[in-house]
């Protein structure tokens, strides 16, 4: 049935749907939002879904940004994040476009091998993973986690990426080699700007797993000082021992959560644009 002959009562029902399933996705986000707002004493003995009393503590987003170092794990997180994205972005746009656009025996292989990275967790190859940058001496360094961070993303820019390419009309390329541009100067300038809603949901999605993981960061970095989010904020529940202090968490959560927010908001249009082609494909 065509959307805008559809019968009232199934409109009315799909509005509720809609509006019960945007209920559950912002309300988590209020909640987390209002328990940084609070003291101890009212997540213990008051009830701890009541909104909390004034004054609202605004004071606890300083108090975690400051006592527990919350400020330096932000910025670890988004230096390996931002770069992590930029360097599995370029690696996988490059290779997707030759493994879309030029035909070789050992292509298919190639792509299949990738593919075939996607099934395997990472978490598999933590101990070898752990040796050969212990023997690159790069333990406990930034540079360390990117690399890994870039390697785990790659699989999934290049499945993503290559239908993209795949899709671009040929004749785009050859107009771009009759006006006397090479292949470097044809992918970066004509096919790459092409690709962009792709390349966006690949650095988003990407980018909240890198943002979000603790495993790799807890093994490869055991230094306060490079603590991402995750580790930083697990550490930092451990230091709180027996009394943990809820407001200052809720507020690091909450922190940490503004910048896919932003992302969000941003780039949703682009982020829409490269699921539905996606989906088309």
């Amino acid at each position: 049935m065509v959307l805008n002959k559809q019968h009232p009562v199934a409109r009315i029902l799909t509005y509720l749907i809609l509006l019960l399933w945007a209920f559950a996705v912002v309300y988590p986000l209020i909640w987390t939002l209002l328990g940084s707002l609070k003291n101890n004493q009212q997540f213990m003995l008051d009830k701890p879904w009541a909104l909390p009393d004034f004054p609202l503590l605004w004071s606890n987003f300083s108090y975690v940004w400051t006592k527990y170092g919350f400020g330096g794990f932000f910025i670890n997180s988004i230096i390996v994040t931002s770069a992590s994205i930029f360097l599995s972005l370029f690696l996988a746009s490059t290779s997707s476009y030759i493994l879309a656009r030029f035909a070789f025996k050992a292509g298919k292989a190639l792509y299949s091998l990738y593919l075939s990275a996607m099934m395997i967790p990472m978490i598999l190859g933590l101990i070898p993973l752990f040796f050969l940058l212990n023997d690159l001496a790069l333990i406990n360094n930034l540079f360390g986690l990117i690399i890994v961070y870039s390697a785990s993303a790659l699989p999934f820019g290049i499945f993503v990426l290559v239908s993209f390419f795949k899709m671009l009309p040929k004749e785009l390329e050859e107009a771009a080699y009759i006006d006397g541009a090479g292949y470097t100067k044809t992918f970066f300038s004509v096919m790459l700007p092409l690709a962009k809603s792709g390349m966006i949901s690949v650095a988003i999605m990407n980018g909240l797993t890198i943002w979000n993981e603790y495993i790799m960061g807890s093994v490869f970095t055991n230094k306060p000082d490079l603590y991402t989010l995750p580790v930083g904020m697990a550490v930092m529940q451990t230091e709180m021992q027996y009394r943990t202090e809820w407001g200052p968490l809720f507020s690091g959560l909450f922190l940490s959560i503004i910048p896919v927010l932003i992302l969000y908001i941003v780039f949703q249009r682009q982020i829409a644009e490269g699921v539905t082609a996606g989906a088309v494909k």
